[in-house]
Formats: C-alpha cells, sequence, structure tokens
C-alpha cells in the first residue's frame, strides 16, 4: 500500500462527495447513529491521527498523541478534527482532503522504523496508508448510503487492502465485496454478516 493508493481514493472520495447540497448531510451515514456530516469529520479525523501518530519519535511511543478530542453531541464521534460548518460542503471536503494529504506525506516521508501506536498493533508506513484506505473506502460507503450516492472504488486496490490487513478474507470473492463483509456492513457469498471484526496491521516478519 502507497501515499499514491491514498491519494487516488480519498481524491475519488472527495469528487463523489463534494456534489451534494448541506441539508443531505444531516442524515444518519448508511447503519451508522452519526449524521453523515459527523461520519466525514470522523474519517478526517482518522487519517489525521494516523498521520500524527507515524511522525512521533517523542516517547513514550506505546500511546496515541494526546491532542484533545470532544463529540459536539451526545453520541456523536470524539474528534480532535471538526470542520466549520459555516463553510458548507466545499469547505468540509478541503478538510477531507488535507487530512488525507497530511498521513499521504507522513507516509511517504517516515522511515522503515517508523512505528504508529494502535490499539491493533503498532503499524509501519505501509499498515497506516492501508488503514486510511480502508476507514476511507468503508466510511465512503457508508457517506454515500446516507446521501443516496454511488460508490464503487477500484477493485485492485481493495484488493491489495484485503491481502494487507485482513489475511483471513476469502481470496474467491469480488474484492470490493469482500472489504464489506470483512468490516462488518454487508453478508458475503452465504457468510452471515460479522458482528466484530478487526484488521491485522503489524508489519511482516523480515525474510530470513
Amino acid at each position: 500500500m502507497t501515499a499514491d493508493d491514498l491519494d487516488e481514493i480519498v481524491g475519488l472520495a472527495v469528487a463523489v462527495l463534494a456534489d451534494t447540497t448541506e441539508p443531505a448531510w444531516n442524515a444518519k451515514a448508511g447503519d451508522l447513529e452519526w449524521t453523515c456530516w459527523e461520519t466525514a469529520e470522523h474519517l478526517a479525523d482518522d487519517l489525521f491521527a494516523y498521520a500524527v501518530q507515524l511522525g512521533l519519535t517523542t516517547g513514550p511511543l506505546d500511546v496515541y498523541v494526546p491532542f484533545a478530542a470532544q463529540s459536539r453531541r451526545s453520541g456523536g464521534p470524539r474528534n480532535s478534527v471538526h470542520a466549520d460548518r459555516a463553510s458548507g460542503v466545499t469547505g468540509l471536503m478541503q478538510v477531507l482532503q488535507s487530512s488525507g494529504a497530511l498521513l499521504s506525506a507522513m507516509v511517504r516521508t517516515a522511515p522503515p522504523h517508523a512505528r504508529a501506536h494502535h490499539v491493533f498493533g503498532p503499524a509501519d508506513a505501509e499498515s497506516s496508508a492501508a488503514m486510511g484506505l480502508v476507514e476511507t473506502l468503508v466510511h465512503t460507503h457508508d457517506l454515500a448510503q446516507g446521501l443516496g450516492l454511488g460508490w464503487d472504488p477500484p477493485g485492485e486496490i481493495c484488493a491489495r487492502v484485503l491481502n494487507r490487513l485482513f489475511p483471513d478474507a476469502p481470496r474467491d470473492t469480488e474484492p470490493w465485496a469482500t472489504l464489506l463483509w470483512a468490516t462488518g456492513r454487508a453478508e458475503l457469498a452465504g457468510r452471515p454478516r460479522l458482528t466484530r471484526w478487526r484488521w491485522h496491521n503489524e508489519p511482516p516478519s523480515p525474510t530470513p
């Protein structure tokens, strides 16, 4: 997984989401309990968080960087990143795009030994790119459902995300449908929808 992959998917997501009117963003995003606006802020916050974790060198390194986070309503996501509502959908898309660009820049420049803390294990630059891709792919799916849009991302990138983060996912099914299944968003070829899921972001062991 590369920064170029991340740039491509964030760019596609912004292009799909940008041509909407602001009132639509008050709808729920797919099966989430968040509005579309809150979900887009959460996605931008994820990308920002993965970027800053990858850049941390001052210990301790096994904690999240302590940016203050808050929810703007009961039940809403706790984010460090919020978009100025007065900026409208254009401003929200700028916040999303810039957070993605920040993670891309960190992925490109992080040294091989850099590790970002995450609850699922330490992530190197490639893993951080893959995590950002999962977040963008599936939350754009949530947003597209809430906004009544189509979202059909490139299968080749979805397949590589599955190979990197979901080693137990089936490989004989369509990659995008499989990624939705692996993240608890859909059934797949007779397999029930998952109620619990995780990815595996640990860097691969060195070849002896």
